[in-house]
């Protein structure tokens, strides 16, 4: 077609529709799941494909996504609400400050953010751990740039690497990888490069922006809790990581244990994201609800909230699979697998190069993870040893990088932390760019060893 052989074709459509998708975010201001319904038919269109198939490639990369990603929204941010009302985040960064000290309070709220953010989307984990940033700035009159980065790393760090966070969760489906294993690989890789990108480069900035927290925001929100009131340390880290633990356990089983075998089906079971999520939400009635003095008309309440907010999220990764699909059913992701495999790039760098090229364009890590698996996924088949998990971590890292002006979570930062767009440059942005290249550094050291 015009003179080009077919693959050459496929690819230049590919171009062009993902750079319309860009533009219908980012300069029309489109809704994401409307851009992507509308990229997704016109790359069917243009590629040649009928009108049944391209409708139903739609529909199956829609369902397949959501089929396991929207149960898995729907109980972590249930999960995540009833940690926020019992008072649980707050007890894990108490415990954890009065365990550091007020010298190495920025270690305390790192970690923090990295315990409380397994579960928790990152605006809810952000918005649920704000408050305490401006408490422990107030108590301790540390800068509120040295305690909230450090906050904001760990969060990021689980959001992007670490399921049963969405993005990681979308590249796991989409590249076939071991949830157990991406679950040990990203925590291996989250926890150092949080540690980097928190503590030691907040440490650094915070002496050129020290910030200057809103006056506003900091009565509104810097109410401390009383301690009696709040779920013990050990019940609420128990509740929050027995999900993790649990999948974990699935994989660890599946290693040691015959097929066939009872204890190996009981936690393939148990050990299921679905399951272990599930298994974590009832606790949690229990130990943040009626164990708190919650009666059941209030959980019940508070369980129907949380699912409003996540509408949007779920509609945009189901598009987002949708828009994937056409990708591989229309044969630019073969196209594109046999360019990766005749230039001999590393999958794991191919991974996180074009989840980067899209995260910059679109401001979306969402978006990003789902596309940017989309394209690199036929690779998988054609160069033979290719880890999976590694891939799952490389396109959540490059779904991290260069935060900013068209990125809700850029001007979310500079509003809450009373910055400038460039001081938010500064902290934020850059903070975010250190975690994805570090956490690639530490994705391609571990492909030596797994």
């Amino acid at each position: 077609m015009f003179g080009m052989s077919h693959e050459t074709f496929l690819l230049l459509d590919a171009v062009v529709t993902v750079i319309g998708l860009i533009v219908l975010i980012t300069k029309f201001k489109l809704h994401p799941f409307i851009a992507l319904i509308i990229a997704a038919a016109f790359l069917g269109l243009t590629s040649g494909m009928p009108i049944g198939t391209i409708i139903k490639a739609f529909q199956d990369g829609f369902g397949g996504v959501l089929g396991f990603v929207g149960i898995i929204l729907a109980l972590g941010t249930m999960l995540g609400k009833m940690m926020a009302e019992s008072g649980g985040a707050d007890q894990i960064a108490q415990t954890l400050i009065r365990a550091f000290g007020k010298d190495k309070v920025q270690w305390a709220m790192m970690f923090a953010a990295f315990l409380v953010g397994i579960p928790l989307f990152f605006e809810i984990g952000f918005v649920l751990l704000i408050p305490l940033v401006f408490i422990v700035a107030r108590r301790t009159g540390v800068s509120i740039i040295k305690i909230g980065i450090p906050l904001l790393a760990g969060l990021s760090a689980v959001h992007g690497l670490v399921p049963p966070h969405p993005g990681p969760l979308l590249a796991i489906g989409v590249f076939g990888a071991d949830i157990g294993k991406t679950i040990l690989y990203g925590l291996i890789v989250a926890l150092p490069t949080a540690i980097i990108a928190g503590p030691i480069y907040g440490t650094f900035i915070s002496k050129y922006i020290p910030g200057h927290p809103n006056q506003e925001l900091v009565d509104q929100l810097a109410r401390e809790p009383d301690a009696a009131e709040l779920p013990s340390f050990g019940i609420t880290l128990v509740t929050v990581l027995l999900p993790v633990f649990l999948m974990l356990l699935k994989t660890f089983a599946d290693v040691v244990l015959p097929e066939g075998n009872f204890a190996r089906s009981f936690m393939d079971l148990v050990g299921h994201p679905i399951s272990a999520l599930l298994l974590a939400l009832l606790l949690s009635l229990y130990t943040f609800g009626h164990k708190q003095g919650m009666g059941s008309s209030k959980i019940l309440k508070l369980l129907d909230a949380s699912l409003a907010p996540t509408a949007a999220i779920i509609l945009i990764i189901g598009a987002g699979g949708g828009f994937k699909q056409m990708l591989v059913t229309s044969g630019v992701g073969d196209v594109i697998g046999h360019m990766a495999v005749n230039a001999q790039i590393s999958p794991i760098l191919l991974a996180w190069l074009v989840a980067a090229v899209i995260r910059v364009a679109t401001g979306s890590a969402t978006v990003a993870t789902i596309t940017g698996a989309g394209i690199v996924v036929p690779v998988v088949g054609m160069i033979p040893g290719v880890n999976r998990e590694l891939l799952v971590l490389a396109t959540g890292a490059g779904s991290l990088i260069l935060s900013h002006v068209n990125d809700a979570g850029f001007w979310l930062v500079k509003q809450y932390f009373n910055m400038t767009v460039a001081e938010t440059f500064k902290t934020w942005t850059a903070m975010e760019t250190i975690l994805s290249i570090v956490a690639l550094g530490f994705i391609l050291l571990l492909s030596m060893f797994v």
